[in-house]
């Protein structure tokens, strides 16, 4: 497996992206959260694939639309004065109202801003045939959520497909179902997703086809943590680790909860 890190934008170089039935095939939860521990080194291998380097080379104009959607989220996150602490990736004080969405969730019901009301969301977008980022980083959320609950029980997981031409709502359940069943899966078509992308901000690339039909995509590998008014308040660069997750989320929620 290798990972390679392009700014916010990962690529998948594993040629493994085959449907999972799929993750409790080749991978167990203890074992992924052992290779959840020792994402640092996994996130910071050098490419070793030519193919891969160019898969990188985005295209101009898909690359300056994106950035430009996101290009106000890092001056916004390193921002710095007398009322915003010292947590790294927090927007403040200019958290990002996000506006009118639709998705659908992995029962087919209709998943939108409303959805968000009231709930602490830590969002990831990703995809079900993903060969390494996204089960390393599903794993670390499944081996946090109970602690993130005891924080606020408002706190629920968000898995965004960027691929949902593949990404059916029957495979998007069963695929957050075996992190944890409370975990909540959003596809719908590729329109309704780029609703939310672009609001947020979030880059992703899909890579030509092989012969064989497969193909990855390359995508952010960051959390966003979403507030109970829908807003964008954080963003959590890779690696992710357990003990870095709870310890934001708690200085982050009794900040805010604070400012109310």
């Amino acid at each position: 497996m290798k990972i390679s890190r392009r700014n916010d934008l990962f690529a998948c170089h594993s040629r493994h992206d085959q449907p999972l039935q799929g993750i409790p095939g080749r991978f167990s939860l203890p074992a992924l959260f052992s290779l959840a521990s020792n994402t640092g080194a996994v996130y910071n291998a050098e490419m070793t694939s030519q193919s891969a380097k160019v898969r990188l080379l985005i295209p101009a104009l898909a690359l300056i639309v994106m950035l430009a959607a996101g290009g106000g989220f890092y001056v916004s996150s390193n921002q710095s004065g007398p009322d915003k602490p010292a947590i790294e990736g927090l927007y403040w004080p200019d958290p990002i109202q996000l506006g009118p969405f639709s998705t659908l969730d992995q029962a087919g019901r209709g998943f939108d801003l409303d959805s968000l009301r009231g709930k602490w969301s830590f969002v990831f977008f990703g995809y079900t045939h993903c060969p390494d980022i996204c089960p390393i980083t599903m794993a670390v959320m499944a081996d946090a959520y109970q602690e993130l609950q005891a924080i606020n029980a408002a706190a629920q997981i968000l898995f965004v497909s960027v691929d949902p031409e593949r990404d059916s709502p029957a495979k998007l359940a069963q695929y957050v179902g075996y992190f944890n069943a409370q975990f909540i899966g959003l596809g719908g078509s590729l329109d309704m997703i780029n609703g939310l992308t672009r609001q947020i901000g979030v880059p992703y690339y899909h890579s030509k086809k092989d012969p064989a039909g497969n193909y990855l995509v390359d995508h952010s590998a960051s959390i966003f943590l979403l507030d109970p008014a829908g807003r964008l308040v954080a963003k959590f660069s890779a690696p992710h680790q357990k003990a870095q997750l709870v310890q934001k989320f708690t200085q982050i929620t009794g900040f805010i909860n604070a400012q109310s």
